[in-house]
């Protein structure tokens, strides 16, 4: 005896039923799936495509003796351009070429200043301290923005590069100044136009210690002192203080002009204290003696 369901019907034919109606789903919803159209091919893939066909999955490498599309371009080869060793990544002389912080006996130093007061009195804004070592130099050991202590009115940012929110959490010049003289202290110090430096650092330096890019002789032309950008770019042959100046790129400058001619400025800087030495020694010998010879004209009075 078959039994019937609540609608009347077999369980095999209700079976069957629900097969027949879940195929006619299956089919609706893919009548409702649109068919995605193909897009016409740009022609330089479509052309590009034929190239790879026929040729094969991997483009043949060019011979020596085939003739490429880029040895037949204007400028011909790379290596026979004139003037393709200026095309190759030539390395920086400014870069430093280790990550070694310790101190040396040459330090090199450069200050940016704002303008204060009415404008035209300078302050420091910035100062840079960097080192050197035989063959490994131009690491910065000190590089701080400074907030002066009076009030600053124009941050001259076309040349200091020196903007408000570098000043917004400086230093007080006090604690920057403390530091730099302990830096300083005992060591050459390298600089161009360093009586500027030390004046806004409020800080003084032997003479015999100073190393003035400034007041170099061989860097002077008719006797006239010399920007250094242009002393960079004659000695160095790189091109620094093309807009904003940055302090650390010009202590390395100087750095670099310093250890360069070393030896014969540190000669020149020898003879000129051994010069002064012989010239105060002169002086000397100049003075009259304290209680000196009577004069003659006088007689002495016989008892």
């Amino acid at each position: 005896m078959l039994w019937l369901n609540k609608f009347g019907k077999t369980g095999k034919k209700r079976r069957e039923e629900k097969r027949r109606m879940g195929k006619e789903q299956q089919q609706q919803k893919k009548m409702k799936i649109p068919k995605q159209k193909r897009l016409p091919l740009n022609p330089n893939w479509a052309q590009l495509q034929q190239e790879l066909k026929s040729h094969g999955s991997r483009p043949a490498r060019p011979s020596n003796n085939s003739k490429s599309d880029t040895q037949n371009s204007i400028l011909g080869k790379r290596k026979d351009r004139p003037g393709a060793a200026s095309d190759e990544c030539q390395p920086n002389p400014l870069t430093p070429t280790n990550d070694d912080f310790s101190l040396t006996d040459a330090i090199a130093m450069d200050c940016e200043m704002v303008g204060i007061g009415q404008g035209n009195k300078s302050a420091l804004g910035r100062v840079t301290l960097i080192y050197w070592q035989v063959n490994e130099w131009g690491n910065v050991i000190y590089d701080e923005f400074v907030r002066p202590i009076e009030r600053v009115v124009d941050f001259r940012t076309k040349i200091s590069g020196i903007r408000p929110q570098h000043l917004r959490k400086a230093k007080d010049f006090p604690a920057v100044q403390k530091k730099v003289a302990e830096l300083i202290r005992g060591r050459i110090l390298v600089g161009h136009a360093l009586s500027n430096d030390l004046k806004v650092l409020l800080l003084c330096h032997p003479k015999k210690d100073l190393r003035d890019t400034v007041e170099y002789q061989p860097f002077l032309k008719e006797r006239r002192r010399r920007a250094l950008r242009h002393l960079a770019a004659e000695f160095l042959g790189v091109k620094i203080q093309d807009g904003e100046h940055c302090s650390i790129e010009d202590a390395r400058a100087t750095m670099l002009l310093y250890q360069k001619n070393k030896k014969e400025w540190e000669k020149s800087v020898k003879n000129q204290i051994r010069l002064k030495e012989k010239q105060k020694k002169r002086k000397q010998k100049r003075k009259p003696k304290e209680g000196g010879a009577p004069d003659s004209n006088h007689v002495a009075i016989a008892s």
